[in-house]
């Protein structure tokens, strides 16, 4: 273990039930989730960890972080493939049993102000890192401590991970967390969305497949 973190602790916990709508053809989805708050976060935002479904005896459970995007999550935003990895993540956990973790890190860590101005650099034939770094900022500024801690206050230590994203994976297991299988995310891919898929396989390593990188 490089670092460990700082020790957090559970502050409220609620049950909340969920609903998805229908969507690309798919059916709307609803679940329950028992929502934790969290005291002692080192980067002092408001995440939310849902638990949802019950894992099976003697298996780990299944995580998947899941960086807030209010544009794909909210509004439901085609160039990017956010909100459609947030209903995955809602469905397979609720299936296998574990814990989605909603961080407050829009934008990759940058801000909401400043996605959208990365977005219109974009626009000018940036991709999305070229974008950020155009700006000034981090190509990916999230650190993943804050997540850490709130597996360890749910008594979470070895997990298998939802993501496609190998950064997640090194973050955790510096922090001191197992994480014993990767389980890839699927594909998201539309008109709108490519250029910013392509960038992420490309330029960080993400284990997207798509027809245009397969040459």
């Amino acid at each position: 273990m490089d670092k460990a973190a700082p020790k957090a602790t559970i502050r409220t916990r609620v049950e909340i039930p969920l609903r998805f709508p229908a969507e690309q053809g798919a059916d709307g989805f609803e679940t329950a989730a028992e929502v934790y708050t969290f005291d002692g976060l080192v980067d002092g935002r408001e995440h939310l960890a849902l638990v949802l479904g019950d894992p099976a005896p003697d298996t780990v459970p299944l995580v998947r972080m899941h960086s807030e995007c209010l544009t794909g999550d909210v509004f439901g935003s085609a160039r990017c493939d956010c909100g459609p990895q947030l209903r995955e993540a809602a469905e397979r956990i609720t299936a296998r049993g574990g814990v989605l973790l909603y961080l407050r890190q829009e934008g990759r860590g940058i801000g909401l102000y400043n996605k959208l101005d990365a977005y219109a650099l974009q626009d000018a034939g940036l991709d999305t890192y070229e974008a950020n770094t155009a700006l000034g900022l981090p190509e990916d500024g999230r650190d993943y401590t804050a997540a850490a801690q709130m597996l360890a206050a749910l008594g979470i230590e070895s997990l298998d991970l939802l993501t496609n994203n190998p950064d997640k994976v090194g973050q955790l297991r510096d922090l001191g967390l197992t994480v014993e299988h990767t389980v890839e995310t699927g594909v998201f891919a539309t008109e709108s969305n490519t250029r910013y898929l392509e960038a992420k396989a490309v330029r960080t390593g993400h284990t997207i497949t798509l027809p245009t990188l397969a040459a």
